[in-house]
C-alpha cells in the first residue's frame, strides 16, 4: 500500500468491524421480545459510532440441547459462514449482519452484531389458501381457529434461496419469519443464529419452498469450494474459535450431503420442521 493510501485510509476513520470489535459499548435498552438478554447498544471508537445488538453470555437461558454459554459463539460462526458464502458467490451483500465476538462487553463476553433497521415489507406470510400470490412459494397449509384454510408462504427470491442453503449447512433450528429483515435499500438479512451448528439434525425453518428442488450448477460449485474451506484453511481456523471440531466437521458433512444429494433438503418426521412460533 502506498503512503498516500495509508493516509487516506486513516482519514476515513475506523471500519464498522473495528468499531464493533474494540469500540466502547453503551447500553441504550433491551429488546423485550427476545428469550435471551438482547441489548441495543451504541459502539463508539473515536468519532465513529455504530448501532448494534449485544448478547452477553451471562444473559443466555440454559437449553437442554445446546451447551451452556455457546449461543453467542454460534451467532458469530453463522456470520463467518455467510460471509464465506457471499465471497464464493461474488455477492456484495452478506446475508447475516456483521457479527463479532467481544470479551469485554458491559456484561461480560458475548456477540455483537450490527443493528439492522428493518422495514415492514413481508417476505414470509400467512394468507388464505385461495389468495393467489405470484412470485411466492407455498410451505404448508393449515387452519385458523375457525377452520378457515390458510397457507404459509414465502417469496421466491434468490437471496432467500441462498439463506435457505446457509440454514441447511449451519443446521439452523430457528429460522422464523421474524428473523428475516428487509431494509429500505432492498437488502434482506437473517438474524438470531444462536441455535445453529448442533451435532444432531435440527433443521427448523419457514423457508421450505425449495424443498426437493434441484440445486443450480453455481450452487453446486459453491458448495464444493465451501466444503474444502470447512475442512482446512482460514474459514475452519476462524470457526474453531467459536465451534468444536466435531461441529465444524459435521457442518462440512451437511454441505457434502447437500451437494451429493443435489437437491434442497425436505422436511422429515423425525423432528418438527417448522419453528414455533413461526414468526
Amino acid at each position: 500500500m502506498a503512503i498516500d493510501d495509508e493516509v487516506s485510509s486513516a482519514a476515513a476513520g475506523p471500519t464498522q468491524e473495528e468499531v464493533l470489535t474494540v469500540g466502547s459499548l453503551d447500553v441504550e435498552g433491551r429488546l423485550s421480545g427476545a428469550s435471551n438478554a438482547t441489548l441495543f447498544c451504541i459502539a463508539s471508537l473515536g468519532q465513529a459510532q455504530v448501532e448494534c445488538v449485544y448478547k452477553p453470555v451471562m444473559g443466555e437461558r440454559p437449553l437442554w440441547d445446546f451447551p451452556d454459554g455457546t449461543l453467542g459463539h454460534r451467532e458469530v460462526a453463522a456470520y463467518l459462514l455467510a460471509r464465506e458464502v457471499a465471497a464464493l458467490a461474488d455477492d456484495d451483500q452478506t446475508l447475516i449482519p456483521l457479527t463479532v465476538w467481544r470479551e469485554d462487553g458491559p456484561y461480560g463476553p458475548g456477540s455483537c452484531q450490527l443493528w439492522i433497521e428493518a422495514t415492514d415489507t413481508s417476505y414470509v406470510d400467512v394468507v388464505p389458501v385461495d389468495q393467489a400470490l405470484p412470485g411466492w412459494l407455498s410451505v404448508l397449509t393449515a387452519s385458523d381457529d375457525w377452520g378457515n384454510p390458510l397457507e404459509l408462504v414465502h417469496r421466491d427470491d434468490h437471496r432467500l434461496r441462498a439463506m435457505a442453503l446457509i440454514d441447511i449447512v449451519s443446521n439452523n433450528s430457528d429460522r422464523k419469519g421474524g428473523h428475516i429483515l428487509p431494509t429500505d435499500s432492498d437488502e434482506i438479512y437473517g438474524v438470531d443464529h444462536g441455535l445453529c451448528f448442533n451435532v444432531e439434525d435440527k433443521l427448523r425453518t419457514v423457508l421450505w419452498g425449495w424443498a426437493g428442488s434441484e440445486l443450480h450448477e453455481q450452487e453446486k460449485k459453491l458448495l464444493s469450494k465451501l466444503i474444502e474451506r470447512l475442512q482446512s484453511g482460514e474459514l475452519r481456523a476462524a470457526l474453531s474459535h467459536h465451534l468444536t471440531q466435531e461441529e465444524i466437521d459435521l457442518t462440512a458433512d451437511r454441505a457434502w450431503l447437500l451437494l451429493t444429494q443435489g437437491r434442497f433438503f425436505e422436511p422429515t418426521s423425525r423432528w418438527p420442521s417448522i419453528p414455533w412460533p413461526a414468526f
